[in-house]
């Protein structure tokens, strides 16, 4: 297992389906005794792509989300990509249309001013209050 933590977001990988799944379902389990969900869009995004993605793709998609949910501040460059891959010019240019063809980055700008985003629908944080008994207080 692969745990992947920044703020509020973390990833987690395993080798075998079952394992995920069978964590997943007691993390919601957990999840709804303080009245907590997962990001519905960020799960689909991994699960979607799971199979139609390579290595390096996949690398930097778990790289974005580390960043946080909206990814790298101004969006991801062909150059950030090339770095966190190890890619050729060629093969990052691919990479990245491939990823905006899938629907899992937005493409924004022009040659060298082009930028890729996480394709997500982030919703406003909700607050809620916890007291010291770890009860969740009606927000």
């Amino acid at each position: 297992m692969v745990v992947v933590r920044y703020a509020d977001d973390t990833v987690v990988g395993f080798e075998h389906r079952s394992d995920a799944d069978a964590f997943l379902a007691q993390l919601r389990i957990r999840m709804a005794e303080f009245a907590l969900e997962l990001h519905p869009e960020k799960t689909r995004l991994i699960d979607r792509l799971r199979d139609e993605i390579n290595e390096r793709q996949r690398k930097a998609i778990l790289r974005m989300l580390r960043e946080g949910p909206e990814g790298f501040k101004g969006g991801l460059s062909a150059s950030n990509y090339a770095t966190i891959t190890g890619a050729s010019p060629a093969t990052t240019t691919r990479d990245l249309t491939g990823l905006v063809e899938r629907g899992a980055l937005i493409r924004t700008g022009e040659l060298r001013h082009a930028r890729y985003h996480l394709n997500l629908k982030l919703q406003p944080p909700r607050s809620i209050t916890i007291n010291q008994r770890g009860e969740v207080l009606e927000s």
